[in-house]
């Protein structure tokens, strides 16, 4: 049997639909990092952490030595990336920032995957506009393509204002709106023409 090939969703927004079978990924939107035919990693971008502040995060990671005044820059949210190697951090942010370890995923997208990376936030030289997530959203092999088949998600661009400033309430409704879809008018009933 000869190969697919697949069409790579990297740096798409996935938007889950109604009938995801899967409650994890309840009206999630999930910023897709890497796709190929090996599978796909993405982060989900809706999904808050409650209870989890980055204060909190700090000093469980025993980063110390920051100094006070820059205290107001560890006041942002954690969220759940997804439900894959929870305890792994993720910064997903804007390209005005970047590390040895920082890979683009598009031209104004990239994530890093360090601690630095949130030491550098903390000290004020971070980037612009970020988010941080734990954990991740994978799939295997065929798997992502399987469940597009399936209906299951839905893909539209990516932009700023959507990943990083929208309220996490709103992004799926948002997101589903850069469609052209009112989200009153999804059913949970898949169908195929």
């Amino acid at each position: 049997m000869a190969d697919m090939k697949v069409s790579s969703l990297a740096g798409k927004l996935l938007i889950a639909m109604p009938n995801m079978g899967d409650p994890r990924f309840y009206r999630a939107v999930i910023f897709l990092c890497a796709h190929d035919a090996q599978g796909a990693m993405g982060l989900t971008i809706n999904q808050p952490l409650p209870g989890l502040s980055a204060r909190q995060l700090f000093d469980q990671l025993q980063i110390k030595g920051l100094p006070e005044a820059d205290a107001k820059a560890l006041e942002f949210p954690i969220y759940s990336g997804g439900p894959v190697e929870t305890s792994r951090g993720f910064l997903l942010h804007s390209l005005d920032f970047r590390q040895r370890e920082t890979v683009p995923v598009v031209s104004h997208f990239g994530v890093t995957g360090t601690i630095d990376a949130l030491i550098e936030i903390a000290r004020g030289r971070g980037p612009q506009n970020f988010m941080f997530m734990l954990g991740y959203s994978g799939w295997g092999a065929g798997q992502l393509d399987k469940e597009m088949q399936e209906n299951a998600w839905l893909v539209v661009e990516p932009d700023a204002e959507t990943i990083f400033t929208t309220p996490p309430a709103e992004k799926w409704a948002v997101a589903l709106g850069r469609l052209g879809v009112d989200p009153l008018m999804l059913s949970g009933a898949a169908g195929r023409a």
